[in-house]
């Protein structure tokens, strides 16, 4: 593990003329990353669930930033059909998409399925965020310093994938459901970053984390483990609007190396984007290949990096 350059958010520099999509732009991280690109001047396109949520959030915003250019529109990761129009939507508008914020997740839910059969944290956290990705590719490779920025988390240490087990019918626990999702999230992002470097595609596929913070995603938890993590967040968790930090980064500086998880260092001291190497399943690039074809399997979508610059 080792810091980059001592970067802060005070090194975010101005996103004037840069559109940002945020998934899941109306709780927790995806309000903070909303807030800090509207605030250096970066359109921030919010993608949201709850469309009247999302405008209450984006109210608020423009009250603090008046200038803000924030629009909210309607996406839930869990349903592809809504996934296809909203990309259909930017494409009908002609929105310019420079960098996509894979942010939105559910955690610590009872077992459900989406509509295609796949068990929902893993559905919504990295099949309607692999659908998106598909579906802006194109738009993205026109972009200025396009980017991907996959939100992970330390937690797919303990995930386990089983390409042949999408639904979950081998046994069913919220915590280890949500270590999954994330699991593959993480190889998502990597084999996205090889498919597009071999491509020589000018979008960049990054991969960062906001440690223990501060969010709502555990309010479904059973009582204890609630209480356990509410004990242990006292200590450890930063500030969601410091969180963020890695993700910014990610987004924002076109030097940012791929291929790493980007964390923002140990607790007790201010975020700075950290490079973490990565261990176990996350380093298997069969196990990357194989999700990404029952990816593509369950979404009916390629993605197939073209290597045209603007």
């Amino acid at each position: 593990m080792h810091h980059t350059a001592d970067w802060t958010l005070a090194d975010l520099n101005d996103q004037a003329g840069r559109t940002f999509v945020v998934t899941g732009a109306s709780s927790g991280l995806g309000v903070a990353i909303t807030r800090h690109l509207a605030a250096h001047g970066g359109r921030v396109i919010m993608a949201v669930r709850d469309t009247a949520k999302g405008g209450y959030v984006r109210a608020q915003l423009i009250a603090d930033h008046p200038t803000a250019d924030l629009q909210v529109r309607h996406l839930d990761l869990l349903d592809l059909d809504t996934v296809h129009a909203f990309a259909e939507g930017l494409r009908t508008d002609a929105v310019t998409v420079d960098a996509l914020i894979n942010n939105g997740g559910i955690g610590n839910v009872p077992r459900r399925l989406s509509p295609q059969g796949v068990e929902s944290q893993l559905a919504t956290n990295h099949l309607g965020h692999f659908a998106l990705t598909a579906l802006l590719l194109d738009r993205l490779s026109a972009g200025r310093h396009p980017v991907v920025v996959t939100v992970g988390s330390g937690l797919y240490r303990i995930g386990h994938l089983d390409p042949d087990d999408f639904a979950a019918e081998r046994g069913y626990s919220p915590g280890r459901a949500y270590a999954r999702s994330k699991l593959a999230n993480v190889l998502f992002a990597l084999e996205l970053d090889r498919r597009l470097r071999d491509a020589g595609s000018p979008v960049r596929s990054l991969l960062a984390h906001p440690g223990m913070a501060k969010t709502q995603l555990d309010r479904e938890a059973p009582p204890l483990d609630r209480a356990v993590s509410k004990v242990l967040g006292l200590v450890l968790r930063r500030p969601i609007d410091e969180a963020v930090t890695p993700i910014l980064y990610a987004a924002t500086e076109t030097t940012a190396a791929t291929g790493r998880h980007i964390g923002p260092g140990g607790p007790f001291r201010p975020a700075r984007p950290t490079f973490e190497k990565l261990s176990g399943p996350a380093t298997d690039p069969d196990l990357a290949r194989q999700l990404w074809s029952r990816s593509e399997a369950l979404t009916g979508l390629t993605i197939s990096p073209a290597s045209h610059h603007r």
